[in-house]
């Protein structure tokens, strides 16, 4: 079950960077409302997480998750470029990711 937590706990980083991003530096109402929410989510589930699951590890893995999910939101919708650097850095930390969970 920390896993699925750790799991959430990420996606629901997105979600948060992505609506703190669309609210425009804290202008925008809902954006900034859905932003908080998530954060509070987030940051629950990761709680959850480091119940059962190593610091390094749980960190890792949620601010990894949150990165590339970022990174590739940003690339399906936002119009970022997408350079070979950050390809590779991307591809670096989805290759942390395995490591830390394999470890």
């Amino acid at each position: 079950m920390p896993w699925v937590f750790l799991l959430f706990a990420g996606l629901l980083e997105i979600v948060w960077a992505v609506a703190m991003k669309q609210s425009a530096g804290f202008t925008r109402l809902w954006p900034t409302a859905l932003m908080g929410v998530s954060m509070i989510g987030s940051f629950g589930l990761l709680a959850l997480a480091m119940r059962d699951l190593p610091l390094g590890t749980a960190y890792t893995i949620w601010t990894g998750i949150g990165a590339v999910g970022a990174f590739m939101f940003g690339l399906m919708f936002l119009g970022e470029a997408l350079t070979a650097p950050r390809l590779v850095a991307a591809a670096l930390i989805v290759a942390g990711l395995v490591m830390m969970k394999l470890a």
